[in-house]
């Protein structure tokens, strides 16, 4: 098959990139602007994400895809050859070609969850910063409350963070969406331009996060982006979470930290043009092990000095809990680059 003709079935299939994800690979979902997903092969999970929108060729394009990983990427032919398990390439065409003669209904507008009045799509970049504006400093609010249950009580340098008192959530599978208190976090690009938004729903009283199925959930682009807390220059420190990259920042208070908000996205994190060295805060499980080494190869490989910070317990918040800041501080300051422990270790 010619190369243009493989480029023009690429663009038709990228036109409908929601439709061939959720036809080829059911078993993940949708989140803000991409498709998650164990891998290639359909594997439950959240390691793989393809890019919903975009333009029609090149960096960036709808149906391109990544995973975290092992690295692999590719665009939707490479997704129908491996989910059908075809060998030959004039298959691949044949199944492609199969599919875009199917009649696919176009998705269900995702109506907003933050606002009566929202009239841009929950997903988009627009909706996320007027539900961030709507929200309130968490000073005396349930975020503070929330936070300080997890032994986060310095939250100096936390305006990425906003309250809620009615952040829609919608149940899956139902139309109509609850109001809920929530914190929300700014999702910012490395110019601190707002991309996205993320919601954590919390509990009537701020004991913990709401008892509902999913308590967060992010919208708009993330891809490479995160939570900010301090502006970066030299020095770096990124995590999944944003418990977990609190919590070593209650000893390190003027450590610039970001959390990627996921394991894929860690490993997807752009690094500052001024970055000479990257910690990475780790979580102890398979996914979160991946992420790690991807983002301390990458980071080698542009020249950034890459250390990792290993928890006792799940993750840095786990450890905050239990063992305390004393013991945390104490551990961190063993594993800290010198000019570092005397630059931001507390105390």
């Amino acid at each position: 098959m010619p190369r243009h003709e493989a480029l023009d079935l690429a663009i038709r299939l990228g036109r409908q990139a929601e439709a061939v994800c959720r036809h080829y690979l059911s078993s993940g979902h949708r989140a803000g602007n991409y498709w998650l997903v164990g891998d290639v092969h359909n594997t439950p999970g959240r390691s793989m994400f393809v890019r919903l929108s975009g333009p029609e060729t090149g960096k960036g394009a709808a149906g391109k895809w990544t995973d975290a990983c092992d690295g692999s990427h590719g665009d939707l032919l490479d997704i129908i050859r491996e989910a059908q398990g075809l060998a030959a390439f004039k298959d691949v065409v044949a199944e492609a070609r199969r599919f875009l003669a199917l009649p696919h209904p176009e998705p269900a507008p995702q109506q907003g969850r933050g606002s009566h009045s929202f009239s841009a799509a929950s997903g988009s970049q627009k909706a996320a910063r007027r539900l961030f504006a709507m929200a309130q400093p968490i000073a005396g609010s349930l975020v503070e409350t929330y936070l300080r249950g997890r032994s986060i009580t310095s939250l100096t340098g936390t305006g990425a963070l906003r309250f809620h008192p009615r952040c829609y959530y919608r149940p899956d599978g139902q139309a109509r969406p609850e109001p809920r208190p929530a914190m929300i976090a700014a999702v910012t690009d490395l110019a601190g331009r707002q991309t996205g938004a993320h919601r954590t729903w919390l509990a009537p009283d701020g004991s913990g996060k709401a008892a509902i199925a999913t308590p967060r959930r992010a919208m708009g682009e993330l891809l490479g982006h995160g939570v900010r807390f301090g502006v970066a220059d030299d020095v770096l420190a990124v995590g999944e979470g944003i418990e977990t990259v609190l919590s070593p920042r209650q000893v390190l208070p003027r450590m610039p930290m970001l959390a990627a908000l996921s394991a894929a996205h860690l490993a997807a994190v752009l690094f500052p043009p001024t970055l000479r060295r990257l910690y990475v805060l780790c979580d102890r499980d398979p996914a979160g092990d991946r992420a790690r080494d991807s983002l301390l190869a990458r980071a080698a490989s542009l020249g950034i000095e890459a250390i990792a910070l290993v928890p006792v317990a799940g993750d840095f918040n786990d450890d905050l809990r239990h063992r305390g800041a004393a013991t945390l501080s104490a551990a961190l300051k063993d594993v800290l680059h010198p000019d570092d422990r005397r630059r931001f270790l507390q105390g």
